[in-house]
């Protein structure tokens, strides 16, 4: 499995790279918006990487963040979304937009990525609803970029993360879950409101419970 890869970009397509690794051309797919992220041709790149493998075809996508690839993922998994319609979300919302649409219910806000129609748009939202805070944490906690390779490149699979709700609630599980909800665009304040609120009726209660906690107290009330 190819986790990580490293090297230099020989040439940019509309949908996906040529990394030059050590003499090794990798084809690599990526959403819209990893795209234009991505430095020119000649330059070097490192991107997260998911290989999908089918009967006829083994094909790599590639993510600027370990949060975007698991969002990937997440999205594959969910019935009538393929690898296309996942970087069509991604591309359109990014990682941060595609964790708060679902958080907050908002499937319009999935429905808005080219080829999603409403029904799947909804699917996305209902299947994914209690796995968003765990993502959610995973980018509170690490939200680095794929490390910049050195001139020669290098292709490794990453060490997995540590699990972001591996850590109780202290200080440092709620600054992880006010970070997400700010980045849901809640105020401060009143994210920060909630999670001390969350943290006080459970104080064992991990990052990604933290979230949801803090969800469920945020939401609209009737």
């Amino acid at each position: 499995m190819i986790g990580r890869l490293a090297g230099r970009i020989d040439y940019r397509a509309a949908d996906h790279v040529l990394i030059d690794v050590r003499g090794v051309g990798y084809l690599v797919y990526c959403s819209e918006r990893t795209l234009r992220a991505l430095p020119g041709v000649g330059e070097h790149v490192a991107l997260y990487t998911d290989l999908l493998v089918r009967e006829d075809l083994l094909q790599l996508y590639g993510f600027n963040t370990l949060a975007e690839k698991e969002w990937h993922r997440l999205l594959m998994s969910v019935q009538g979304v393929g690898a296309k319609a996942s970087l069509a979300i991604l591309g359109t919302l990014g990682p941060d937009g595609v964790g708060r649409a679902i958080a907050l219910g908002d499937w319009n806000a999935v429905k808005a990525a080219k080829g999603i129609g409403p029904k799947t748009a909804q699917r996305v939202v209902n299947e994914l609803k209690d796995k968003a805070p765990e993502v959610m944490a995973m980018a509170a906690v690490s939200s680095q970029a794929a490390p910049a390779p050195d001139a020669e490149g290098d292709v490794i699979e990453p060490a997995i993360p540590a699990t972001p709700s591996a850590a109780p609630s202290g200080p440092g599980a709620q600054a992880e879950a006010l970070s997400a909800l700010t980045n849901l665009g809640y105020a401060p304040g009143e994210a920060a409101g909630a999670v001390a609120q969350a943290a006080g009726d459970a104080p064992e209660a991990e990052t990604a419970e933290l979230i949801r906690l803090s969800l469920r107290l945020l939401a609209p009330k009737g």
